[in-house]
């Protein structure tokens, strides 16, 4: 129903965030990791939403990044999923660390999420394995430099999966690759051999 909010924080609790657009205070749940980056009271913030509709309930979701949401909305096609366990998931792991966790089949990381247990992540894992990849985190990573074109993002997919076929973990083999300088400039091959150094 709503794209995105944009207005005055009201007030912030545990899990929610009161917006004030336009004279009307919208209730958002959020996960913990935005409530911590949340700017003060009285401060303009953009929220992009989830509007959940049930018989006794109209709930707005909300995130500081569309590729939150994004990840949000995959998360909670999983059976057993529901949007107060996406918001649990995403409170302890960032969307990055998600597709992570699903690509390594890390299901502890994903089972730190409050009343999430091990099945359930691992029924994560399997539902979303087909649904993420590492082009979307290359792409949408902030916490490393990475250059957003096709090609770029490309050269560095293929590295790290020549180095998850060399028995490195697609989290380790990710994080390798990213703290390779002018990544962009290389071919395949000098990224790997560049890569490889920052795994001793």
């Amino acid at each position: 129903m709503f794209a995105y909010l944009i207005g005055k924080v009201a007030d912030i609790s545990n899990d929610n965030l009161i917006l004030e657009v336009g004279h009307i205070g919208f209730n958002i749940k959020v996960p913990a990791s935005v409530i911590s980056v949340l700017p003060g009271i009285g401060q303009e913030v953009k929220i992009y939403t989830y509007t959940c509709v049930r018989e006794d309930a109209f709930l707005l979701y909300g995130f500081l990044k569309k590729d939150d949401l994004d990840i949000f909305r995959k998360l909670i096609t999983v059976n057993g999923i529901g949007p107060k366990g996406g918001l649990g998931i995403l409170s302890v792991l960032s969307a990055d660390e998600l597709r992570l966790a699903v690509l390594s089949q890390d299901a502890k990381a994903i089972a730190k999420a409050p009343g999430v247990g091990m099945k359930t992540a691992q029924k994560v894992i399997l539902e979303l394995k087909d649904k993420v990849s590492l082009e979307e985190t290359f792409v949408s990573s902030e916490s490393v430099s990475y250059a957003a074109d096709t090609g770029s993002s490309s050269v560095r997919s293929e590295a790290v999966e020549a180095l998850t076929a060399l028995g490195y973990s697609a989290s380790e083999a990710l994080r390798a690759v990213g703290k390779v300088e002018n990544a962009e400039e290389m071919d395949v091959e000098t990224l790997l051999k560049a890569a490889l150094k920052n795994m001793f």
